[in-house]
């Protein structure tokens, strides 16, 4: 059974319900009915065409969830996905930045100096060459990629990719796209 077919299994809020319930320790249908709030007719016709999927054990009105079916669609989704793309052409700058960014968020502001600058090169891209931000918007920015902005603001400054003065930034340094 594959990821998408569990999905599309899921998708419909009774069968939800009645997953849940079963992960969380129902074994019966009248259990799960007690428990996901579904009339026992509801629950019966859920746990019904999750058996015939393959996800649930039905033995009269005993239910069992095939809880490995998960685990092994999860690790065979993640086997045929596609590789993610690099976020640099530079194979050392990409394994850094790999490594802190997510699915175009910063997960955490690296403490070593050398990596922190890699990171910070990369974020500086989203500030214009000859733009002049107000403090709000440079913070509007910086908030998509990082709660911190405050500390992402300064390591800007201090590296000389943003400067500042009197509340006004604009990008000084980094490398510009052609």
């Amino acid at each position: 059974m594959d990821a998408a077919t569990i999905a599309g299994l899921l998708a419909d809020p009774a069968r939800l319900k009645v997953v849940a319930a079963l992960a969380l320790g129902a074994g019966t249908i009248e259990q799960v009915s007690a428990a996901s709030g579904l009339s026992l007719k509801d629950v019966a016709l859920a746990a019904r065409r999750l058996a015939r999927a393959g996800l649930v054990h039905r033995d009269g009105h005993d239910l069992a969830l095939h809880t490995e079916r998960f685990g092994a669609a999860a690790r065979a989704a993640a086997e045929s996905a596609p590789p993610p793309e690099p976020l640099s052409s530079d194979p050392a700058e990409d394994a850094v930045l790999s490594a802190f960014v997510r699915d175009g968020r910063l997960v955490s502001i690296p403490a070593q100096r050398g990596k922190r600058r890699v990171v910070l090169q990369h974020l500086v891209r989203i500030f214009e060459p000859g733009v002049r931000y107000p403090e709000r918007e440079v913070n509007a920015l910086l908030a998509v990629w990082h709660p911190d902005v405050a500390a992402l603001r300064r390591y800007l400054v201090d590296e000389g990719l943003l400067t500042r003065e009197a509340g006004v930034y604009w990008r000084s340094g980094g490398y510009v796209d052609v």
